[in-house]
């Protein structure tokens, strides 16, 4: 049994933390965040803040991931190429978006402040992952994918490219290279049709 220790915490004071966060990230970027600032705009102590949150960089990915958890929806289209192309789609319009470029700003911070980078990790990668687990879980149990697949695998082959993009190339990310980018991948873990 799991019980919770100290006063819940305040349902309008979290909101008001989380919102100010995000807003100060779009508005001024994560490197100009402080906990001071996001303390002021909410108006709550920094004492607060800490009480809840270990650092800068945990309450700033909280308050990103609240403001952004509708903007991913997981599909279900009725087949797995179609789920897993309108997932990527939709991923990449976001990275692409002004939101999107705070997760390169995180991952370039992350490279010099490991609290922050494992927040990523926990907060945003592993949603994601998630996500496209069951989409591939779905595929799989549908007979639509190779039965010896590699789950975690495919999410790198299926993904990792539009990070590569993002992050390394610089190559543009438009709807048709995502299509490009998944049809090219599911010719390797689709199942053949005898």
């Amino acid at each position: 049994m799991n019980i919770k220790r100290g006063r819940p915490r305040n349902v309008e004071a979290e909101h008001a933390i989380l919102t100010a966060s995000y807003n100060l990230l779009l508005e001024i970027g994560f490197g100009a965040v402080t906990v001071e600032k996001i303390a002021e705009q909410a108006q709550v102590s920094k004492a607060t803040i800490y009480k809840w949150w270990p650092n800068k960089g945990a309450v700033v990915m909280a308050g990103f991931m609240y403001a952004i958890s509708a903007r991913l929806p997981i599909p279900d289209t009725g087949t797995v190429f179609e789920d897993i192309l309108l997932h990527a789609t939709n991923l990449s319009r976001f990275l692409t978006s002004r939101e999107g470029e705070v997760i390169t700003e995180i991952i370039g911070e992350g490279q010099f402040d490991a609290k922050l980078a494992a927040a990523l990790r926990e907060e945003y990668v592993r949603p994601r992952r998630l996500e496209a687990r069951q989409l591939l879980m779905r595929g799989l149990e549908r007979g639509e994918l190779k039965r010896a697949l590699d789950i975690e695998l495919s999410i790198d082959l299926l993904y990792g490219p539009i990070f590569y993009r993002l992050l390394v190339t610089g190559d543009g990310l438009d709807d048709s290279i995502i299509k490009q980018l998944i049809t090219g991948a599911f010719e390797g873990i689709k199942q053949e049709r005898g």
